[in-house]
């Protein structure tokens, strides 16, 4: 009897401790008035939880709560929750924000951030104020720094500022269940931006952007995306790479499947500049497979001469070498005349490309055959159903100068 009655208390001690201790914002003064700056009440709230022995939950009830710019530091003792059930807003003047970031999560392990909640960066009305003025604009609704065992979900972010996510130095992280929506015409808005990171899996995510959708740039690995709408926005994007950054680290392991693309400027792109570099750059292993493209004007595109502001010397050869590219199951619509695209380097041509079972009409209502696609420098092989006709012969290189 004893002993059942110690084992009992144990138990309770046991369920206490499991508990997730809550600290809710408005226990520590923030105003959810839509104006009020609260970025002191979340950090003090943020700090507490993190320093708690064992899981909590910091707790952003519904209703409107201006943030300035904020650091969540960890190390934590601690899974930690962020939870946002209302809505964070940033300031309209950019003055008011530091350092391109608004919220910013840093070295914290077995961090969820999730709610139901919005996150509003206002960046429409921060582009109009500034457009007389030369103020930063450019700020990214939520960085993500160092982050180990993440896991963000079930979040809306808004009318970005710049970027909406920025992924840096982080291992196993999860995005899932999200709307990531800014105006189209508002540049450089990427929805998740991936950058010396292991581990990233994207899935049922919606994203409408001003850029990329996706872009994993310099050291982004293992890399899984499945079930993303994109569109409007410019893409999922490897790069651009090959700038001439002499830390720029190799991206490879990246797999895209099961995604649609609707009336974006790119599909699957990878892009790198024209620039001679003392170490070439190698990406390679990426798979792109079961993808829908509707109206997308460069459904598939390799661009080995990237420089969207036409300042580059195009006679130069990128140094990124890209290898071991699979793309499969691609169908739907072209809104240009170019199907597939492979722009490779002269110097250091694509290897191992396969294309297999490509089947792309004209969204313009031309039919099928008044598509083509272009292939420059790009070795590999081709199988199954090709519409329009493939131009990666097999084992050979296509040498057709680019069009002007």
């Amino acid at each position: 009897m004893c002993a059942k009655y110690l084992f009992m208390l144990c138990l309770l001690a046991y369920s206490a401790e499991a508990q997730i201790k809550i600290f809710n914002v408005k226990d520590y003064g923030a105003s959810a008035d839509g104006s009020t700056d609260n970025s002191v009440a979340f950090v003090k709230a943020w700090s507490d939880a993190c320093k708690w022995k064992g899981d909590t939950n910091v707790l952003i009830p519904e209703g409107t709560y201006m943030l300035r710019s904020v650091i969540f530091n960890g190390p934590c003792n601690g899974a930690i929750t962020f939870q946002i059930n209302g809505v964070l807003k940033a300031p309209v003047d950019p003055a008011l924000l530091a350092d391109q970031k608004w919220i910013n999560f840093r070295y914290v392990d077995k961090l969820t951030v999730n709610g139901g909640g919005t996150v509003d960066g206002q960046g429409t009305a921060t582009r109009q104020k500034c457009q007389n003025d030369s103020c930063q604009i450019l700020f990214t609704s939520m960085d993500l720094d160092f982050i180990t065992n993440g896991r963000i979900e079930n979040l809306h972010s808004f009318d970005s500022k710049g970027g909406h996510f920025i992924v840096f130095g982080s291992e196993n992280m999860t995005f899932t269940n999200l709307s990531l929506i800014s105006p189209a015409n508002n540049r450089n808005t990427d929805g998740i931006k991936i950058s010396h990171t292991n581990g990233i899996n994207i899935t049922s995510v919606t994203i409408g952007t001003g850029d990329d959708c996706v872009a994993m740039i310099s050291g982004a690995k293992k890399v899984r995306i499945t079930d993303v709408f994109c569109g409007p926005g410019h893409g999922i994007s490897v790069g651009s790479l090959g700038g001439g950054n002499p830390l720029e680290l190799p991206v490879e392991d990246i797999v895209v499947k099961n995604c649609t693309f609707n009336g974006s400027s790119n599909g699957v792109q990878i892009k790198t500049w024209p620039f001679p570099l003392k170490t070439p750059l190698k990406v390679s292993n990426f798979t792109y497979e079961d993808i829908i493209m509707i109206n997308v004007q460069n459904p598939i595109i390799i661009n080995q001469q990237y420089c969207p502001e036409h300042n580059c010397d195009l006679s130069k050869s990128s140094h990124v070498q890209i290898s071991n590219v699979s793309y499969q199951n691609i169908r739907g619509s072209s809104a240009t005349d170019i199907a597939v695209s492979f722009n490779c380097s002269k110097e250091m041509p694509c290897q191992d490309v396969t294309v297999d079972d490509i089947d792309l009409l004209s969204s313009g209502g031309k039919g099928r055959q008044e598509l083509s696609n272009y292939c420059f420098n790009v070795k590999g092989s081709s199988y199954g159903k090709q519409i329009p006709p493939s131009c990666v012969p097999s084992y050979k290189f296509s040498s057709t100068p680019l069009p002007n």
